[in-house]
């Protein structure tokens, strides 16, 4: 299934298993780290000071976004290569989900650029009121979150498809196939909830935790131990059969 050697799948994977942690790390860095400490919710005044008083931790949490969404497409290429042998249409069909979230994510950071071209050049700040300028950057960081909970419906469906996938595979744990789907349905309820009852989010967003735990599971299993080799052998053998 384009693994020149047998010894490669376990190689793969924990380059994999490499890269998913970094983009676990840098996931964090950026949502928690990042704009978890500059956002002030329901304050856009208090926002647009603490951006405007640290632009250069805003751009490096804009950086490890970019950095993430680079490492999601190695990722995307070997979850394809190891799980196709269990069902080649829908681990197509998890890239293809998977490939479309990552557009999504990537294009969604051209809106964090946006606050600091408007707070950099006094022929925009000038322009506006201060009450006119921090409605527009809280404008900007909502439409964000919209757009980051977009790409996370197309992830969901992607999770859903890799816990089928991994459940079926033999070669890795059936729990983290369960896990990854619960997962995948966590996604999915969390960002219909935010588009078709907003006033519910809060409610909802802690059930991410789940999915932190079912990725990290899977992304551990990949970097520590790869595919149990033996079953992975049987697997290819019967679909070249």
């Amino acid at each position: 299934m384009g693994f020149p050697q047998s010894i490669a799948p376990q190689s793969y994977a924990r380059v994999a298993g490499v890269c998913y942690l970094l983009i676990i790390l840098l996931g964090v860095f950026g949502q928690i780290i990042v704009r978890g400490s500059l956002i002030v919710p329901a304050d856009a005044a208090a926002t647009v000071q603490n951006i405007t008083a640290s632009p250069m931790l805003w751009r490096w949490g804009i950086i490890g976004d970019i950095a993430m969404h680079l490492l999601d497409i190695p990722v995307m290429a070997i979850l394809y290569l190891l799980l196709s042998p269990v069902n080649k249409p829908v681990a197509l069909l998890a890239l293809g989900f998977n490939i479309i979230q990552t557009a999504v994510l990537a294009t969604n950071k051209l809106v964090l650029i946006i606050p600091l071209i408007v707070l950099g050049n006094t022929q925009y700040t000038s322009a506006f009121s201060a009450e006119q300028i921090n409605a527009q950057i809280q404008l900007l960081i909502d439409v964000h979150n919209y757009g980051f909970g977009l790409g996370l419906i197309f992830f969901g469906l992607a999770c859903l498809c890799y816990g089928y996938l991994i459940f079926k595979s033999g070669y890795f744990p059936k729990v983290i196939g369960m896990l990854m789907a619960i997962a995948g349905l966590c996604y999915l309820l969390n960002s219909i909830t935010l588009i078709l009852a907003p006033a519910l989010s809060p409610f909802v967003f802690p059930l991410l935790g789940i999915c932190l735990i079912a990725e990290l599971a899977f992304c551990l299993r990949l970097l520590i131990k790869g595919v149990t080799l033996s079953q992975w052998q049987h697997q290819v053998q019967k679909l070249e059969c």
